[in-house]
């Protein structure tokens, strides 16, 4: 079986599988963490290819999912402007920031680079809660229209969960082709050793930058469908917080996985919910499971799961 044959058999698994699923599951709050989980995913999958494969420390990623929320929001709320229209819009208005951003920032590495984009996502938070006349300030933004189809309205049950789920599926298509492509393996080569893959001829702060501004689009289409799916927005969804847990998506699902993206951000969705039961010691509980699967799996789930069915395959064939 080739490569190449595995990852499409494994492609079309998925699509089958979140077909089964629109169609199984009935339950409307079971639509809405699946939904969520969803949009989580593709915050994940962007910020894995700046993470995972280019080796780009980003914590202030949270901003531009913000901006493709809040652009969206503005345009089409309060200019009248139809949500399609303003698609295209929001996604470029977080790449030309990310443009403007990453041209200095990623001019730095390791720490340095950590604390740029922190600062990053610390100002783009503010102005989220003080610019009151655009963004509603720490009120938030209501009265976002939902997105729609002549009279089908495709923000709502089971149209929004495919509507998500197959943005998401096209995005890993997107990303699966650009990692199997010169540029991921240029990508991987800048991961290793960027001064190695200067030496090389590989235009290191060409590359780094061409994937943040990709990473940031993503994030931005994420915060599109969010805004419209919840029709209420507001500074405190696009914090700190908030880009610390898309990190600790990409690095519990595993570092340089494209599925990994998918099982951190499903774990990380699902895990608040399994801890309701927990109430204060929610946070306690949550620290303990992300520090035993750093312990035991410090590559990640996915490759902690693969190493361990390996060699139970080679037990098995002994």
């Amino acid at each position: 079986m080739t490569p190449s044959f595995r990852k499409g058999t494994v492609y079309a698994f998925a699509c089958l599988s979140v077909a089964a699923a629109g169609l199984a599951v009935t339950n409307p709050y079971h639509l809405q963490v699946l939904t969520f989980i969803g949009i989580n995913a593709l915050l994940a999958l962007g910020l894995n290819l700046l993470m995972g494969y280019a080796g780009q420390i980003s914590l202030g990623h949270a901003a531009f999912f913000g901006i493709g929320a809040y652009t969206t929001a503005i345009l089409t709320a309060t200019y009248g402007l139809s949500p399609w229209i303003s698609l295209p819009l929001a996604v470029a208005a977080a790449a030309a920031v990310a443009f403007l951003v990453g041209m200095p920032t990623l001019k730095l590495s390791g720490y340095y680079l950590g604390m740029g984009t922190l600062g990053f996502g610390m100002i783009a938070f503010i102005v989220f809660r003080e610019w009151d006349t655009m963004t509603g300030g720490a009120s938030g933004f209501v009265g976002i229209p939902p997105l729609a189809v002549g009279p089908v309205i495709l923000t709502a049950g089971k149209n929004c969960f495919y509507l998500v789920w197959g943005v998401l599926l096209l995005t890993i298509l997107v990303c699966r082709r650009i990692i199997d492509s010169r540029t991921g393996r240029a990508l991987r080569a800048i991961h290793d050793s960027e001064k190695a893959a200067r030496a090389v001829g590989v235009p290191t702060m060409h590359l780094k930058l061409q994937i943040f501004v990709f990473s940031a689009g993503v994030a931005a289409l994420a915060g599109f469908l969010y805004a419209h799916y919840v029709s209420f927005i507001s500074p405190g969804s696009f914090d700190f917080l908030m880009s610390v847990r898309m990190v600790t998506m990409v690095v519990i699902g595993g570092m340089a996985s494209i599925w990994g993206a998918l099982l951190g951000a499903s774990l990380l969705t699902l895990l608040p919910e399994w801890l309701h039961a927990f109430s204060d010691l929610e946070m306690v509980v949550y620290g303990l499971i992300m520090m035993g699967v750093m312990i035991v799996m410090p590559q990640g789930l996915t490759r902690g799961i693969l190493d361990i069915w390996g060699r139970m395959r080679k037990k098995h064939d002994r």
